[in-house]
């Protein structure tokens, strides 16, 4: 990654030419700045910036550095102490045990997310799913982080990720590489399910869900730094479940779809859901890891539809 050159006062100032050498100083300039796990961050900022393997930092600290990446680690220190996430400055973030690229387009993928992965595969594997070859559809997809891993870990299974920024689409396709199930994966331009044909066995989604009066008052980690359409979910933060159920009969009649909500959403999201159906659909609730309901997931069984 091109970090700009930081200041010549910073670079004399700056510690020795060692990897272990940086890691300990931007630690220490880290918690200094009260950033919490400032280890943690300290030697993947330094492995990431440096470009060796995260284990050289703690196997091999003597390995020497050059001024230009002095220079750069300086820089990306700087950005982080000034509040940028360093998913943001490393241009990636861990996902589900992979690492997942991420562009100006795309949220930073987030462990709260994984509870969708971890819902659809209990389903898959309670319902006898995970020997067929199974249609996944990612209403949203950012990073591909969903649809990726779900490939990843359903080899048998093909999918579809909508987003409605093309620059999105540029990193999930990436990620789809990088991961190796390219090959099942299809990308395009779409607003939710509007002109999404052939029919699907699995929907996922992490649409946006804040209202739009809250995103002023967000941290100033997620407000300057992840992208406004990926956030704003309208006036009351409904605005694309209503539109994933409008037209869920069409896409996926006879499957699941799982959806993950925000904190205190879970009545909201599937009354709306109903009243778009028009019909009472059987719930389930997944919680994060912080307790807090994170996935809801109904499967669909539109009557009158065949499979």
């Amino acid at each position: 990654m091109a970090m700009p050159l930081p200041r010549e006062a910073a670079v004399a100032s700056a510690p020795g030419a060692t990897l272990g050498e940086w890691v300990r100083s931007v630690q220490r300039r880290l918690g200094d700045a009260g950033i919490a796990d400032a280890g943690r961050e300290a030697r993947r900022l330094v492995a990431r910036v440096a470009g060796v393997a995260p284990e050289a930092v703690i196997g091999r600290p003597e390995t020497s550095l050059d001024a230009a990446c002095r220079a750069a680690i300086e820089a990306a220190v700087e950005k982080r102490i000034e509040g940028m996430p360093i998913g943001r400055i490393v241009g990636e973030r861990a996902f589900y045990g992979r690492e997942f690229g991420l562009n100006e387009a795309t949220l930073e993928p987030r462990a709260d997310s994984e509870t969708v992965i971890d819902a659809v595969l209990e389903i898959v594997a309670k319902t006898g799913l995970d020997d067929r070859p199974l249609r996944i559809i990612d209403v949203g997809t950012g990073t591909g982080c969903l649809l990726v891993t779900l490939l990843a870990e359903l080899p048998l299974a093909t999918g579809l990720g909508i987003d409605l920024a093309p620059r999105a689409l540029v990193a999930a396709q990436a990620n789809a590489e990088r991961h190796g199930v390219a090959e099942r994966a299809d990308f395009a331009i779409g607003d939710a399910l509007e002109e999404v044909s052939g029919l699907f066995d699995i929907l996922v989604s992490n649409p946006p869900y804040i209202r739009s009066d809250e995103i002023a008052g967000l941290d100033e980690e997620v407000r300057l730094h992840d992208p406004v359409l990926a956030l704003d979910g309208g006036l009351d933060g409904l605005d694309v479940y209503r539109k994933i159920a409008g037209r869920l009969e069409s896409v996926a009649p006879h499957g699941w779809a799982f959806l993950e909500i925000g904190a205190g959403m879970r009545q909201a999201v599937c009354t709306a859901f109903e009243e778009m159906i028009g019909r009472r659909m059987d719930w389930r609730v997944w919680q994060d890891l912080n307790g807090l309901e994170r996935c809801v997931a109904c499967q669909t069984l539109f009557p009158g539809v065949r499979e």
